[in-house]
């Protein structure tokens, strides 16, 4: 045999094979599929956008209603972000929409009543909420009484607190810089003009940091050997969501500009987002979800974890409450009536499993604005409230379904 013989030519004479060469095509399609199967829950958000788009004549995506669905949902947003933490670790709280009531009424007290300056006003309802959530994280940390007992509990306390606060009353109305947490806008910064240009600049801004760690973190994987997705997939995708940041920015900038509730829940979905997956406290959260025994062996503190999630968790119940009762300029005794079930379903809808150590933030929030839309869209086509429920709860079935069939398909459990 002649010593140029070529590794393929050695590896045929030994009887092995030649692999053949990489199909660009086909690893093209791979990590599309794949990233398909990721994201069936962005997906579905996108087929029940199209849906209603086309049932309302276009109504679904005209600039104020855009605007009109994250103020009227901020609400079950916020709450969706304490719920999928607290799901992640294994546990489910049903007195969000019972502490959301309590302290928007405790809220009106004083602002109204009492006649508080606003910003202590919600400063002290903020605080209220912080002690709700120790109080019930107590009980389930350091008693060892079921989360789900004990926010049931919660969930009838609180009530009857809210109720005891208002005197089955309504109280309002409320100062102006208070309102504006639920109803206010940022805009006219340079003017009143036909598209707010501070809007526009944001999201131009947004865009560019999208850009900048998306590419950071590709290049990043590629230095340590990591797997990245063919350039053509990655510049298609950055493409498609900054045409749907610029179009929501452009909808919000011809209307009134930029939601303060908006401004609320980008600081929560940047600050949660970190704490969830770069933080020590993340990364814990998970643990105790994925193996609560293993995480005790490996020297987590499962009980102060437990204990500070719920205080996390009053804490965006008081938040929910107090931009709710802004944006309806009342406190009243059905507010919060409904919402720990948008919540839960926002959280499981947006891929957070049953059994815990699974979910995400950013997942939480498109399980909310999916929820939301449904809920803009079957209003605008004028359904009752006895159908928008039975559709929720199928949708509920049908989106965890298919998430649950697109992580088996991929090789998960």
């Amino acid at each position: 045999m002649s010593s140029t013989q070529t590794p393929a030519a050695e590896e045929t004479a030994a009887g092995g094979r030649i692999n053949p060469p990489e199909n660009k095509f086909t690893s093209w399609l791979s990590h599309l599929l794949a990233d398909l199967g990721k994201n069936g829950i962005f997906l579905a958000l996108l087929a029940v956008i199209l849906f209603f788009t086309v049932v309302t004549d276009g109504i679904l995506l005209r600039p104020q209603n855009i605007s009109n669905l994250i103020v009227q949902n901020g609400y079950i947003l916020v709450l969706a972000i304490g719920m999928v933490m607290i799901i992640i670790a294994g546990h489910i709280d049903l007195s969000v929409g019972s502490v959301a009531a309590f302290v928007g009424a405790c809220s009106g007290v004083f602002a109204v009543s009492w006649g508080l300056p606003w910003w202590l006003a919600i400063i002290m309802s903020l605080a209220i909420g912080a002690l709700v959530g120790m109080w019930q994280g107590f009980w389930i940390a350091y008693v060892g009484i079921p989360a789900f007992i004990v926010t049931l509990a919660g969930m009838l306390i609180f009530r009857g607190l809210a109720l005891v606060v208002l005197g089955n009353a309504n109280i309002g109305s409320f100062p102006t810089e208070y309102r504006a947490l639920g109803n206010g806008f940022l805009n006219n910064v340079f003017g009143d003009l036909d598209l707010d240009p501070l809007t526009l600049i944001v999201a131009a801004v947004a865009v560019v940091a999208l850009i900048v760690g998306q590419f950071r973190t590709r290049s990043g994987r590629a230095k340590y050997g990591q797997e990245v997705e063919p350039i053509v997939w990655f510049v298609a995708k950055l493409v498609l969501i900054t045409v749907a940041i610029g179009f929501f920015a452009y909808a919000l900038a011809s209307y009134k500009g930029i939601p303060v509730t908006l401004i609320v829940l980008a600081v929560l979905v940047l600050i949660y987002g970190v704490i969830m997956n770069r933080s020590v406290f993340g990364r814990h959260v998970y643990a105790i979800g994925g193996n609560r025994h293993a995480a005790e062996l490996s020297g987590i503190k499962t009980r102060k974890t437990d204990f500070l999630l719920f205080v996390n968790m009053g804490v965006l119940a008081a938040l929910a409450g107090l931009i709710f009762t802004a944006r309806l300029n009342l406190a009243g005794p059905k507010a919060g009536d409904g919402f720990e079930l948008e919540a839960i379903s926002a959280a499981f809808i947006g891929g957070a499993a049953v059994q815990g150590g699974v979910g995400t933030i950013g997942g939480a929030i498109i399980g909310g604005l999916i929820i939301g839309v449904l809920n803009n869209g079957m209003s605008i086509l004028g359904l009752g409230i006895e159908w928008q429920q039975a559709v929720k709860g199928l949708v509920l079935l049908l989106a965890v379904a298919f998430d649950v069939f697109n992580k088996r398909r991929s090789g998960g459990k």
